[in-house]
């Protein structure tokens, strides 16, 4: 199969994800910058959410650069992908609501865990169907970023019952730390021959 519906289906999904996360930030009814005030937790997890929307985006647009043929179990392990993805903007709304309360922050890590878990099944997946010796295997090597990230936002889901900001520190942390595009699967696509 061409990957060519997979990367349309999966930009359309994450443009919806944005859309209803956007959607979801309300105008205030007052007319000064006072009035912005109150909406500032809500708008700041907007922000982190649509920072970590647009890595997932990059990092997905990269990685299927990588892939010539698409299997069903490269369908699947997408939708799963998908699927956590598609609950950024619940996640988001409550974390914004309730932005110093320990059981949103702890829900917002879970997704973001399930999230990168989602998107090493889909890596594993797509190295099962090329090989190990594929340009996605090549390019990946050791991968620490991919391997410490669900670490912090473990860390980070018990660390936010002891203080909603540790939660919230680790989360901006790791955007940060892949906020600068990953350049290995570019690198490794630069080296292959033509």
């Amino acid at each position: 199969m061409n990957k060519n519906r997979l990367e349309a289906f999966s930009d359309g999904v994450l443009a919806i994800i944005i859309t209803i996360m956007v959607l979801e930030l309300k105008a205030p009814h007052g007319v000064e910058l006072a009035a912005l005030k109150p909406m500032l937790p809500n708008f700041l997890s907007y922000v982190l959410s649509y920072i970590y929307l647009g890595i997932y985006w990059n990092n997905h647009h990269h990685l299927l650069h990588t892939v010539k043929q698409v299997s069903g179990g490269i369908l699947w392990a997408n939708l799963h992908l998908l699927f956590w993805l598609s609950l950024f903007p619940f996640a988001t709304a409550w974390i914004g609501e309730n932005h110093v309360a320990p059981t949103p922050t702890a829900f917002y890590g879970v997704i973001l865990l399930m999230a990168a878990l989602a998107y090493y099944i889909l890596q594993r997946a797509i190295i099962a169907k090329q090989g190990r010796e594929s340009l996605l295997a090549a390019a990946i090597g050791r991968d620490w970023k991919g391997k410490l990230s669900p670490v912090l936002y473990l860390s980070a889901i018990p660390l936010s019952f002891v203080g909603p900001r540790i939660g919230h520190a680790i989360y901006v942390f790791v955007a940060l730390m892949w906020l600068v595009p990953d350049p290995r699967i570019e690198r490794a696509l630069e080296k292959r021959p033509e």
